[in-house]
């Protein structure tokens, strides 16, 4: 335990500016796609029924699930509210993305390249954590 007090409070005390504008960003982007995932629930339930077999009642809940995720987590990231739990609820579902994608490579518009870039950065704002620029910080200036 002492081993992740000390990683939060390095990636609180060394967060650059910028980072938090890749951090809404990537909030936006996972929001967008929790939707169109939403949109094409249908879509999305073949391509991991043809993965994985599982029942019909599992894979409705698992693709609730991955709505839910990247969107709740994606509005948390634009927030900074929870940065660090939203990073959590979503790095499962990126890693099954990589493994469903992964013999998709070669084929023309693989978004594995994708995935694996929104995955590190979902890892590193585990490691840093909300940074300057987050609701809170707002909240707390009016005080």
């Amino acid at each position: 335990m002492n081993l992740l007090h000390r990683l939060e409070h390095w990636g609180d005390n060394h967060h650059p500016l910028w980072l938090d504008f890749v951090r809404i960003a990537l909030g936006i982007f996972l929001c967008f796609k929790g939707f169109e995932f939403l949109q094409n629930m249908s879509s999305l339930m073949t391509l991991v029924n043809d993965s994985v077999s599982f029942g019909s009642f599992s894979m409705m809940l698992l693709g609730h699930y991955i709505v839910f995720a990247h969107v709740v987590g994606g509005f948390l990231l634009v927030l900074g509210i929870l940065t660090r739990f939203a990073c959590i609820i979503q790095i499962p579902i990126l890693m099954g993305a990589v493994v469903f994608l992964s013999n998709q490579m070669m084929q023309p518009y693989s978004q594995l390249l994708l995935t694996i870039l929104v995955l590190i950065l979902l890892i590193v704002f585990l490691i840093v954590g909300n940074g300057r620029i987050t609701a809170n910080s707002i909240f707390d200036r009016d005080k």
